[in-house]
Parts: C-alpha cells; structure tokens; sequence
C-alpha cells in the first residue's frame, strides 16, 4: 500500500514539472552602445557623414538601448524588441507610426519540428548586417544594409528541410511600410538556406517609393579554426534604375577576446535613362575586444567615391572621400 501511494505521489509529482516545464518562460535581453566619432578629413560637424545608416554624428554620441522580450512555449510564442535613440529611430523612421520605439513585435507558431509562422512585424533577412549592433562585426554600416530594407510587417513561413536545407516564404507590406499599408500593395520574399549560405529574393511593384526586386546572398566560410570570410552581393532593380554592390568582411580572431576584421565594399547606382553615375569603395578596419558583456570596437573608415564629390575637406573643399575613426562600446545582457 505504501508503495502504491509512493508511486501515486511520483507520478503527481512527474505531471506537475511537465505542467511546469509547458508553461510559457519569459526572457529579457538586449544592448545598450554609445561611440566617440572624429572625422580625419574634414571638420568634426553635424553636416558631415558618410551617408550610411547609424553611427552619423561625430563627438560623443548615443547608439541605442534595445530591450526584447520574449514569451516562448513549446508551440506558440512572442517577441516584443523596443528600441530608443538615434539608431533607433533610424531603423524605424521618424514617420513610423510608432516613432521609433518598436523594432520588431511579432508572434510565432512552431506547426511543426520543420515548419514555424511568424506574424507580425521583423527585422529584414536581406542583407549580411543587422540592425543591433551588437550582433555586427563592424560598428559602422555598409552601403549595402542601408540601401536595402530594415523590416518587414507581414507573414512569413519557415521550413527546415534539413539540417543543411531551408527555405522562407513571406508576403509583407511593401518596402519598410512597417505598419498599415495605405496603398493596398504588397510585397514578397523569399529565402533558399544551403550549408550556411543564403538566397535572398524581394519583390514589390516599386510604385509609390517601392524597393522593386532585390535579389540577395548573403553566407561566409570557415577559412581555417581562427579566419572567417563573410560574403555579401546584392543587385536592386526599379523600372530601370537602383542599385548593385559586393562586400566582403575577413575577420581573424587572435584570441577568445580579441579580434580584426576588414570590410571591404563596393557599391554602385545604375539608371538606364543616365550614364556614369557614382560608384564607392568603402574599406572599413575594426578591432573587437570583449570584456565580460561589454565589446569594445576601435574602427578606422576611408569612403572613396568615384565621380562624385559629396563630402567636404578640412579646408571647406567638395571632397570625393571622407575618413573616419570611431571608438564604440557596446554592452549586451
């Protein structure tokens, strides 16, 4: 009898953790960075930029504080990703509806071990960079990730093939439209993953400042246990006109908390309607040292363009190039 009523307490016990376990767990996380940026060409002034996206200003300078939370069960989930600052507020627009404060609020369905649908609004799968820049090797961003779409508010679908093989299927509102749709368009995307490189497809119909069709790679190779090579090409076409442009990103790591890496990118505009428009070479070396939660990045960046002079010199002159270095720390928990 008593060891009936010991395995009827054990077996109340094992169905009360499983009840446990099921319960959805909420986890916080997040990154807080600021930098110091001086121009090495030109004048330390509000005016000057290397017209990319984040990291504009120069003196001492606020990146952004991101807070995500997120609400995961065994089938269902949610994410709320807030975001406040500059880069913030670059990365949502200050014409968003929600002004710069959510990057990305969505819900999730695992169906499946091989099948999840997201719903709701998320940070873009073009491109190699991101938007937090904690998850970036280089602080600054390429011309490639600024041009392209930040977020997409729509439905997307994930498949695991296999462990190797995946694709995405996604129908969204047009281009960086991150809440209603005025227009009644919309956009669609898609995502072919093989052994660590991805296929990335965009399209909308370019109407009303649509993006158009972007076709995308985005992957990188284990040279060897401590040198990584990142790989990005992108080429964007609207009725004749948009953008091209390669980047690739070595980085070597000589210790667990010390690293190097060089991101090198072309960049371009094309228009069948106009001939020689400008191209940039942008060569952008950073350093990464991690401490504890908190990375230190020294970053040196020369832009070159080809015949365009949009900067200025420390003189006052039109400039085709700008150099820059920026120290930035970013802390993530």
């Amino acid at each position: 009898m008593k060891k009936l009523i010991t395995l009827s307490m054990l077996l109340m016990v094992s169905v009360l953790f499983a009840q446990e376990d099921e319960k959805p767990k909420l986890s916080i996380s997040g990154s807080v960075d600021a930098y110091y940026q001086t121009y090495l060409t030109a004048p330390d002034n509000e005016g000057v930029s290397f017209g990319t996206a984040f990291a504009e200003q120069s003196g001492f300078a606020l990146g952004m504080g991101n807070l995500i939370a997120s609400y995961e069960g065994n089938k269902v989930g949610a994410v709320l990703d807030l975001v406040t600052g500059p880069r913030g507020a670059g990365a949502t627009f200050n014409s968003d509806i929600i002004d710069g404060i959510v990057n990305q609020a969505y819900v999730y369905w695992n169906v499946s071990e091989s099948t999840t649908l997201t719903f709701g609004r998320w940070n873009t799968f073009l491109g190699y960079e991101v938007i937090a820049p904690a998850a970036n090797f280089n602080y600054s961003c390429s011309y490639l990730f600024s041009n392209g779409p930040f977020s997409h508010m729509g439905l997307k679908a994930d498949f695991a093939l296999s462990d190797d093989w995946s694709i995405m299927l996604a129908v969204t509102n047009p281009w960086d439209t991150n809440n209603v749709s005025m227009t009644g368009e919309y956009a669609f995307g898609a995502q072919v993953g093989f052994y660590g490189q991805f296929l990335n497809l965009y399209y909308d119909s370019g109407e009303n400042d649509g993006l158009g069709f972007e076709i995308d790679y985005t992957g990188g190779f284990d040279l060897a246990d401590s040198f990584f090579l990142g790989i990005n090409g992108a080429y964007n076409d609207n009725d004749g006109a948009g953008f091209y442009g390669a980047a690739l990103y070595p980085q070597y790591s000589f210790t667990d908390s010390w690293s190097l890496g060089l991101r090198g990118e072309y960049f371009g505009y094309h228009d069948k309607d106009a001939d020689d428009l400008p191209s940039v070479f942008a060569a952008t070396l950073t350093g990464s040292y991690t401490l504890e939660n908190l990375i230190i990045k020294p970053e040196v960046r020369l832009d070159s363009w080809s015949n365009d002079m949009p900067y200025i010199d420390n003189d006052g002159m039109a400039s085709d190039n700008l150099a820059a270095f920026t120290l930035a720390a970013i802390y993530s928990f």
